[in-house]
């Protein structure tokens, strides 16, 4: 018999700012449909639609620059991963980003970062922050190793 609360089950949380970062992880949906999950994207109505029936926790935007919402999402990011078992973080970037990755890799949860398609020639700055604190680097094109030696070329997701 399984005496497992809902809450006491590892799962895969995905943190992703809305638009082409969230895509990129819904285009990942054979892998982890069969995993428990939770998003933490912005609460924004494409997000909302694209993630209907999934668990969703709003994290806050704009980030691009903007230090008190790097603190809330902080705080969030603590929240989260001390209430729940967290297998793994994977993420696609942007800002939001950041202080899951810090905080999860300072608990032990491993950290995927997998590069966005778009960005060949140039890390992005999201990646450039997470990076000292990854278990993996995954990138789309075999070019971007340029940036990222140590990184898995997956191919592209979109």
């Amino acid at each position: 018999m399984n005496n497992e609360q809902p809450g006491d089950r590892p799962v895969l949380l995905l943190v992703g700012s809305s638009g082409g970062h969230l895509a990129q992880l819904l285009a990942l949906r054979p892998w982890y449909e069969r995993h428990p999950r939770c998003w933490v994207t912005f609460d924004t109505p494409e997000a909302v639609s694209l993630l209907a029936g999934e668990e969703l926790v709003p994290a806050h935007h704009p980030t691009t620059r903007n230090v008190p919402n790097l603190l809330r999402n902080a705080v969030l990011a603590w929240r989260v991963l001390r209430r729940r078992r967290i297998a793994a973080v994977v993420t696609t970037g942007a800002g939001v980003a950041v202080p899951f990755v810090v905080l999860a890799r300072l608990r032990g949860v491993p950290t995927v970062y997998i590069e966005v398609y778009d960005r060949i020639d140039t890390p992005t700055l999201t990646a450039r922050l997470c990076r000292p604190f990854l278990s993996a680097m995954l990138v789309q094109w075999e070019e971007q190793r340029r940036q990222y030696p140590e990184a898995t070329v997956v191919g592209t997701l979109l």
